[in-house]
């Protein structure tokens, strides 16, 4: 027999105990524990093996009621001397099992958050790969030396840049934003450029960080050379002001808050006979109600993100405003967005590989799907739901601007198409991807700051590690932050995959043939994916097609 030490710890507020008796079964890659009444040991006949996740539940104990229990995270030491943390900070009211992911992380950030490789392969792989284009021109606000980028002298900031190997990435929607008071503190909140290029070795390395706008004497441009706490400081304020702008434009704006405006304007202007009703139906599940809870839970005058991001509150208003303001069509539409941002031939970029992929597929699939509706852009021009639909969208989602690129009406079957694969894939893809991996980036703090308590260095040479502690945020807000992100990322239980439509509301053969076929090319998908990943050292799983969710349900 071997032994699990396993240490349950309770959360600390009121009301947060239980007088239920609690269970727990271990699960590890090469078995799992029997469910085990909890008493700090958790015996099994072998090693089961490394743990991926452990289920807890807790049943009424004699005269006692079932009450409510706020568990805050289970610590487990295994007999081969390892230890693992799982974060839970949720109430369980009920008596039902419930599952919790090991909460290291992906990418074991405390061994590789520091390096400048990992920093610049985020922005390709991480969980905002929407920020990053190819430098053709260095902005007139970001005076880079070419002497200072390429010390070694066998090339030139210019020459690198005309050979395509200098990529930018501007956080100017930042600028100015009012930000947040946490625990009686001025939080910081910087809107950086970041110039970064793509090596021989076909890694991405950042090269110089300027952390204000506009240039000046008191915002010095940072370069790998510098000190090494002046670097990582630099890194550090960069990663915070990614995952402000990830969370209000990538994932709020561009993923929850346009498929609510997708659905509203399905539920109000489409009939439930009407093919386009059933075609995206399953892409709405639950979309409705997590933005409820988002509103209420997270970006309300006492949520999580606006008690505890710096850019909660008034600078969350003015990000979500600018974010709009700057949103095109071709930005929601992955082949033209990888086009205008230049990333066509950018190596090890797996987002793109994949996402171009299950564009190809939905598209494939909803092209089959409508022309047996649709066999004339007469036919679509005379739609009046199917217009209605899309000018609701153009009208109240983007806000009547035509800037945007928003198709106010549809005159093609060609034009309806490609709109309704972008709505699928946004609802499903493009969410996974920005979403799922939160956790993985962001439960390591130091990676992903949701906000940071003292301003930037103004000068070279002034910062240490003692600065660098005094800059991250407080306990409760790093708590808070990883919380959020824990129960973000995780897998709901009534998950429903990308290409699973449960509901048959199609009745005739061809749209049922195409589901079909449709989920037979999602599993060659799967298969190329594993294939490709057995060779990576960080597996790039966001877009595996049983791993995307039909619909913005988390």
């Amino acid at each position: 027999m071997v032994d699990y030490e396993v240490t349950i710890f309770t959360g600390n507020r009121a009301y947060a105990t239980t007088m239920n008796n609690v269970f727990v079964k271990l699960v590890g890659t090469d078995g799992e524990s029997d469910r085990t009444w909890y008493r700090f040991t958790v015996s099994c006949t072998k090693s089961i093996g490394k743990l991926v996740l452990i289920e807890l539940d807790k049943q009424r104990f004699l005269v006692f009621p079932e009450d409510a229990w706020f568990p805050a995270k289970v610590e487990v030491k295994s007999p081969e001397g390892d230890a693992y943390t799982f974060p839970i900070y949720r109430w369980i009211t009920d008596s039902e099992v419930h599952r919790f992911r090991e909460g290291t992380g992906l990418l074991k950030l405390l061994e590789h958050w520091k390096e400048d490789a990992f920093f610049g392969y985020q922005y390709l792989n991480g969980v905002n790969p929407m920020l990053i284009r190819r430098c053709t021109t260095l902005p007139s606000n970001f005076p880079v030396p070419d002497g200072m980028v390429f010390l070694r002298g066998q090339s030139s900031l210019k020459e690198e840049i005309e050979k395509g190997n200098i990529f930018l990435v501007d956080y100017k929607l930042l600028d100015g934003v009012k930000t947040n008071t946490i625990n009686g503190k001025k939080q910081y909140l910087m809107a950086p450029l970041v110039l970064l290029h793509k090596t021989p070795q076909n890694e991405l390395m950042p090269i110089a960080i300027q952390l204000k706008q506009t240039p000046a004497d008191d915002n010095p441009i940072f370069f790998p050379t510098d000190s090494e706490y002046d670097w990582l400081m630099a890194k550090i304020f960069v990663r915070s002001a990614d995952f402000n702008l990830h969370q209000l434009n990538v994932h709020l704006l561009r993923t929850h808050l346009l498929a609510e405006v997708f659905a509203v304007s399905l539920l109000r202007n489409v009939p439930m006979v009407h093919p386009l009703y059933k075609l995206l139906i399953p892409h709405t599940r639950y979309t409705l109600q997590i933005n409820l809870l988002a509103r209420n839970l997270l970006i309300s005058k006492t949520g999580i993100f606006t008690e505890f991001a710096a850019s909660g509150g008034e600078g969350m208003i003015e990000i979500l405003k600018g974010s709009l303001s700057s949103m095109t069509y071709s930005s929601l539409c992955i082949p033209d967005d990888i086009a205008e941002r230049g990333l066509e031939a950018v190596p090890n970029f797996y987002y793109r590989d994949d996402g171009l992929r299950l564009w190809k597929y939905i598209h494939r699939f909803v092209q089959g799907v409508l022309s047996f509706y649709y066999k004339t852009d007469a036919e679509v021009e005379g739609d009046s739901e199917l217009q209605k639909w899309i000018s609701d969208i153009f009208v109240h989602g983007f806000l009547s601007q035509d800037c945007t690129g928003i198709p106010q009406s549809f005159t093609s079957v060609a034009e309806m198409v490609k709109f309704v694969t972008m709505v699928i894939f946004t609802c499903s893809a493009q969410h996974a991807a920005v979403n799922s991996g939160q956790y993985d980036y962001g439960g390591w703090m130091p990676n992903a700051p949701t906000s940071l308590q003292l301003p930037p260095p103004t000068k070279k040479r002034t910062t240490s590690e003692a600065t660098m502690l005094e800059t991250f945020p407080d306990i409760n807000t790093t708590a808070n932050g990883m919380a959020a992100l824990w129960l973000l990322s995780k897998q709901s239980t009534d998950f429903v995959p990308l290409g699973y439509y449960p509901e048959e509301h199609f009745t005739e053969e061809t749209p049922c043939k195409l589901i079909k076929e449709l989920d037979g090319e999602l599993k060659v998908l799967k298969t190329r994916i594993e294939v490709r990943d057995e060779t990576l050292k960080v597996p790039y799983t966001y877009l595996k097609p049983e791993k995307v969710e039909n619909s913005v349900a988390i």
